[in-house]
């Protein structure tokens, strides 16, 4: 089950890319680019904080097929239709959901303290996000803005560290976890939920 949501979730990463190098006018090739880069940069990162090696994506050729066919795919469907509004956020959420949990997942795994679990589900999840918003030259990054992001990667995976100490299966814990981010991220598009900035106090 794990890696059929890992490959949903370099999918739908995959179809962001393609989708945010559309926004930026780029070429196929900047679209493939930001395809593998916010498909694989958050599981790339992991591994090495973990030192897991070989990284889990040279040695699964199929997750490599999936992002390019998704890309393609995806790059097909813009040159027919035009660009649906919010498409990328609501693509990005699931890929964000997705991803935060199998992080987390792996963390437990390599028998990490709970605030690493945190920490490596979170980084898992938004650094996708971030190499791709500085390819296209978006600064700051979606991370960096007011906006519920990496608050949203951070509730889930302490919903999963949680449920997975209380002794749930482990597809509850899945699903409850993923489904938090996911609806936080949508909440934060469609429902402006956001973070106050930080503001200069007067005197």
């Amino acid at each position: 089950m794990l890696h059929a949501l890992y490959l949903l979730g370099v999918a739908a990463f995959a179809a962001s890319g393609v989708l945010a190098a559309h926004r930026a006018r780029m070429d196929p090739f900047g679209g493939l680019v930001l395809a593998f880069a916010a498909a694989i940069s958050g599981g790339t990162l992991r591994d090495l904080i973990l030192d897991r090696h070989p990284l889990y994506w040279t040695r699964d050729p199929l997750l490599l097929v999936v992002i390019a066919s998704v890309a393609v795919a995806t790059m097909v469907h813009l040159r027919r239709r035009t660009l649906p509004p919010r498409a990328l956020a609501v693509v990005d959420a699931v890929g964000l959901a997705v991803v935060t949990v199998i992080g987390a997942r792996a963390a437990i795994d390599a028998h990490v303290t709970p605030p690493a679990v945190l920490i490596l589900a979170v980084l898992t999840g938004v650094t996708g996000e971030v190499v791709r918003d500085v390819l296209c030259g978006e600064f700051p990054p979606l991370l960096l803005r007011e906006e519920v992001y990496a608050t949203a990667a951070l509730a889930g995976a302490a919903c999963y560290l949680v449920l997975d100490r209380a002794g749930t299966a482990d597809t509850v814990d899945t699903a409850v976890s993923a489904g938090l981010v996911f609806t936080l991220r949508m909440a934060a598009v469609f429902r402006d939920l956001h973070l106050p900035r930080l503001r200069r106090t007067t005197a």
